[in-house]
């Protein structure tokens, strides 16, 4: 039950926390933003639009979308989100990623588009750069936790409480999520300018459902990745019986530290300019450094 309703908050939630990081970008830049339930509103539009598609495409842009939305919905299953149930080993969760973003970046390429082939062949580069970082980062968590399993990760957090180098961790954890949700100052998912486009780049072509589908994964992706560092730093809420107040305040302590993080993420965009690409690895050594001194931590403090 608690991994049905994990799947099912990360699906109906998602859209929520993405609009309201824009929210918090309109009212850092003193505009009154989109209404919060405007990406439930143009979900609903994108599904009742024609799907149209490249005459240059293949099978791979018809279900690319789908593949990406049901992959994310799988690794639902592996982040304590309403509760702790069920199991998640964290580098299968970080292959699940990584299939999301190769289908991606093959249907921005099977478009025969310009813009889609240089969305791909920047999101691989960003990608060959950082996922060597996020592995170390993800090591750094399982050695200090000493588990590889997410929900058991959570549970130890819960058993002896907050640890300093579970901070350290959590600052490399938050630049994962702003690289791997093309947030600023690494990409900009909100921008359509061809020197900058990444994310937006390879679903240029996409239209209709399956742009619903990819925007409603990369949603879920960012949720999920929130999740994870909710379990790390304040796992505190998530329900660990399926008692139905237990659930119902699980419920709402996600959503509650959810929007913090989508209230700091917002704020985090809104102080930073777009970086160029070949400057870029300086972010990603810092999330190295802060993981290589979490692990020197663990050793000898």
């Amino acid at each position: 039950m608690i991994a049905l309703l994990n799947i099912l908050v990360a699906v109906l939630i998602s859209p929520l926390f993405m609009t309201f990081i824009k929210k918090v970008k309109a009212w850092a830049q003193r505009r009154q933003g989109p209404p919060l339930l405007q990406g439930y509103y143009t979900f609903m539009k994108l599904l009742k639009k024609e799907t149209v598609l490249s005459t240059n495409s293949s099978w791979i842009m018809r279900w690319a979308a789908p593949i990406n939305l049901a992959v994310m919905i799988i690794a639902a299953l592996f982040i304590p989100i309403v509760g702790i149930g069920g199991s998640g080993n964290i580098l299968l969760f970080l292959y699940l990623l990584a299939l999301a973003k190769f289908f991606m970046a093959l249907a921005g390429l099977d478009a025969g588009s310009t813009f889609g082939g240089m969305g791909s062949s920047r999101e691989m580069t960003i990608s060959a750069v950082i996922e060597p970082v996020t592995v170390i980062v993800f090591a750094a968590l399982a050695y200090v936790l000493g588990t590889m399993d997410i929900h058991r990760m959570a549970l130890a957090v819960l058993a002896n409480g907050p640890q300093a180098a579970l901070v350290l961790i959590s600052m490399s954890l938050f630049i994962i999520l702003i690289v791997e949700t093309a947030r600023v100052p690494v990409d900009n998912p909100e921008t359509h300018l061809e020197l900058t486009m990444v994310h937006e780049a390879m679903i240029l072509e996409q239209s209709g459902k399956n742009l619903a589908f990819m925007e409603l994964a990369h949603a879920i992706k960012q949720t999920l990745l929130m999740g994870l560092l909710m379990s790390v730093l304040f796992p505190y809420g998530l329900a660990t019986e399926t008692t139905l107040v237990a659930l119902v305040f699980g419920i709402g302590a996600f959503i509650v530290k959810g929007l913090c993080i989508s209230f700091f993420v917002g704020l985090f965009e809104s102080s930073m300019a777009k970086s160029r690409l070949f400057l870029l690895p300086n972010l990603f050594m810092l999330a190295y450094f802060f993981s290589f001194l979490t692990i020197l931590f663990e050793v000898f403090a």
